[in-house]
């Protein structure tokens, strides 16, 4: 199947997807607390399980792996990686910065990325080869050469522990940082409107759409040592022109 019917199905899905965890958002609706400590909704649940079904119904030989549910895996060379709300933290308290993710590997790179943030009605995709379009529209990374004139984002500065020091001349050698983070930091670096995101702690199902987003933006998507992949539990984003620069901070430190 051609890459834009596979792309029209996951948009759909994703958009769906969206509508269902806006009818929870900013209700007050009830948290349970998972085995890590990071929090669960209805809305995560029903959220992942609509897209697992349209995708079994559309897609009844491929794989899927997820946040909330066991993986279903097969002998096909495709795979879906859902995160039904990546940054459920903000979602429960009612910022609307949370995101559903949605990615397709074939073999062990995606070739389909999504960042849907149904709250602030933007979407962030990429197909491999096609480019990153934000709501439609050509997506670009910033023009920013030097760190000192770099914004920087992250999730959440309690997430460094063994990587202080190097957070610590990050913040140092750029402009301002904020936490505008989880997916919404990614997507501000895709469409130009920061120019670093690092996250020191990453799952599978965080990363796996942003490595085509970014690249297709014209930007990096690397662990902390730049090395491009999505299967080292960490990540930073990039313009492509800051990337080096920020290496040679990271590896001082």
């Amino acid at each position: 199947m051609d890459k834009q019917t596979l792309l029209n199905f996951a948009l759909d899905a994703v958009w769906q997807a969206g509508r269902i965890t806006l009818g929870y958002f900013q209700t007050a609706v009830s948290v349970e607390k998972k085995a890590d400590d990071t929090p669960l909704t209805i809305a995560d649940r029903q959220a992942e399980q609509h897209l697992r079904e349209m995708i079994q119904t559309r897609f009844p030989d491929h794989s899927i792996k997820g946040e909330e549910f066991d993986n279903k895996l097969t002998d096909s060379n495709y795979t879906w990686i859902i995160d039904p709300i990546d940054g459920t933290k903000s979602f429960v308290c009612g910022v609307p910065l949370y995101a559903n993710l949605l990615a397709l590997m074939e073999g062990d790179k995606a070739i389909i990325g999504i960042m849907n943030f149904p709250a602030l009605n933007e979407t962030i995709y990429a197909v491999d080869g096609g480019g990153c379009f934000w709501n439609g529209r050509k997506a670009t990374v910033s023009n920013t050469k030097n760190l000192k004139d770099a914004v920087v984002l992250t999730s959440g500065l309690h997430y460094f522990k063994e990587k202080q020091a190097a957070w610590d001349r990050i913040m140092k050698a750029t402009y301002y940082q904020r936490t505008w983070g989880d997916a919404y930091g990614y997507a501000l670096v895709a469409t130009g409107r920061a120019d670093i995101m690092a996250d020191p702690a990453m799952a599978l199902w965080d990363i796996a759409p942003l490595k085509v987003i970014m690249e297709e933006a014209g930007g990096t998507l690397t662990d902390w040592q730049g090395v491009p992949t999505i299967y080292n539990e960490e990540s930073i984003a990039t313009n492509k022109l800051l990337l080096d620069p920020l290496l040679n901070i990271i590896q001082e430190a």
